[in-house]
């Protein structure tokens, strides 16, 4: 691969300020992208944009919350006066806020699981789409999860949103097929972060014991293959790193 498969193309990554956002976003300015680091917490993208300009890369950090439309029309805006356009997005941005049965849920942690991980996602893809027409093509990356294919005991609401992810990967494929706009869900699997931490009720922590537990930047190497990929590659498929088969 050459030695920078990115040089020239302009890249939104959200959730960028720690995980597997920010080590994407890293191997994404290093490759030669322009990188808008996105998060909630300036702080968080700002160091992240700031290691990546520090490394001799291009960077800026914008806040955002996917959650909201408005968020993500005005962080669009700032990507094309910055860098004049987008080519690739990561829908990185994700939580899991209620891990219990659905007898036990709380509905106000449910609706934000979905408004963040589905709604965001549907809001991020839909902006981005006039900016990557207006360039010809572009690349979409959606962060799924395994729990998307199949059912977890304790998990709806994350399972929930995965799961609308990604039949939504697949209808944006169909739908942008014809403008050059590929878009295809990476299933990284357990990846030591927060997120992977399991709270027992004795107040201790658990990391998920059964499948290969991965760090960040082992992410990496298959979010560069469907970023930097030649077109017309693949579309409306789920790479995954998971040990278990769906």
């Amino acid at each position: 691969m050459e030695r920078q498969p990115l040089k020239g193309r302009v890249a939104v990554v959200t959730g960028a300020g720690r995980g597997i956002g920010a080590a994407i976003a890293r191997a994404f300015g290093a490759a030669g992208a322009t990188v808008c680091c996105s998060a909630r917490s300036a702080a968080e993208v700002e160091a992240t944009a700031a290691v990546i300009r520090a490394a001799g890369g291009a960077a800026f950090a914008a806040t955002a919350d996917v959650a909201e439309a408005d968020d993500i029309a005005r962080l669009y805006a700032s990507v094309v006066a910055e860098a004049g356009g987008l080519d690739l997005l990561v829908v990185n941005a994700g939580v899991s806020l209620d891990q219990k049965p659905v007898a036990e849920s709380d509905p106000a942690a449910f609706a934000r699981t979905i408004a963040v991980n589905l709604t965001g996602a549907y809001h991020c893809a839909r902006l981005a789409i006039p900016h990557m027409r207006a360039r010809g093509g572009g690349r979409m990356i959606m962060l799924g999860s395994g729990m998307g294919h199949s059912s977890l005991h304790g998990h709806a609401a994350y399972s929930c949103s995965k799961a609308g992810l990604w039949m939504l990967v697949r209808i944006l494929a169909d739908e942008l097929r014809a403008d050059g706009i590929a878009v295809n869900e990476l299933v990284p699997g357990p990846v030591d972060t927060s997120m992977t931490q399991v709270p027992q009720r004795d107040g201790s922590v658990v990391r998920n014991p059964v499948e290969w537990l991965k760090s960040p930047e082992d992410v990496v190497p298959l979010a560069m293959f469907l970023a930097a990929h030649a077109p017309p590659g693949p579309t409306g498929q789920s790479f995954s790193l998971m040990r278990r088969t769906f």
